[in-house]
């Protein structure tokens, strides 16, 4: 291949991602304090997902890993968020509440899955979301692997969600935490009768209160082991006579 045919193979793959991506859907949902969730492809967000199962109608994984508020469009023309985090792409790592371009999270491979939830919030709810959030930004708050941990002990018991994080720590969020830490500013439990730090981003994708969501979704997190548990169910409940005039291509 030509490096000119190279070339044109390389700007129609991107822009192949480009046309595929989440920025067109994150950018017309957006507004400040609303609250968008994603899941990624790094370990962390895997094991995230499949930690919530408890929470699912299905038992299966969880859609949504990660939970952020959308801050303002400013006057660089980007769209900003406030989250706590674990940064790992960077090549200096950053741990707890920080500030990032909305536009960190365009790319539709690493980020399959994405939300915006709208709780309509008056406008002085939003500016005590927001000014929670900045609070929390300017006190460096830090990411909490321990309470995740204890989040997901508490997971798998009503009576444990009910009650302070057990391993909770001062001065400590972690992405769900912290949104719902914000969102209390302005007298709102998105999980009624479960404590703050016990809230994961499934529960804020399922909770009760009034709201619209919009969602993106590419990833449902069906494991291979399901899949293949599900195809052999269908099969044995298909009909003999079926089966035999099926092709092969499509039993498998």
């Amino acid at each position: 291949m030509s490096d000119a045919a190279a070339d044109d193979a390389a700007d129609a793959r991107a822009n192949a991602r480009e046309a595929n991506g989440n920025e067109a859907f994150l950018l017309k949902h957006a507004a400040p304090g609303r609250i968008g969730l994603c899941t990624g492809d790094e370990w962390i967000s895997k094991l995230i997902r499949k930690a919530q199962a408890p929470l699912t109608a299905d038992g299966h994984r969880s859609l949504w890993s990660h939970a952020f508020l959308f801050g303002e469009k400013r006057s660089d023309g980007h769209w900003w968020v406030i989250e706590s985090d674990l940064d790992l792409r960077s090549r200096q790592m950053r741990l707890g509440v920080q500030e990032n371009r909305l536009s960190r999270y365009r790319d539709a491979e690493a980020f399959p899955n994405v939300a915006v939830l709208d709780f309509g919030l008056a406008p002085e709810q939003t500016q005590r979301v927001m000014t929670a959030a900045l609070d929390l930004l300017s006190g460096l708050h830090h990411y909490s692997l321990s309470e995740l941990v204890g989040t997901m002990f508490a997971m798998h018991s009503r009576r444990l969600r009910q009650r302070d994080n057990l391993l909770a720590k001062e001065g400590a969020l972690y992405c769900s935490a912290m949104v719902q830490h914000c969102y209390a500013a302005a007298g709102i439990d998105l999980l009624p009768g479960v404590t703050g730090k016990n809230v994961s981003p499934h529960d804020i994708a399922t909770s009760p209160l009034p709201h619209t969501a919009h969602r993106l979704i590419r990833d449902l997190g069906v494991s291979r082991l399901r899949r293949v548990a599900g195809r052999t169910k269908a099969l044995l409940n298909t009909p003999v006579d079926e089966l035999l005039t099926t092709p092969v291509d499509e039993l498998f």
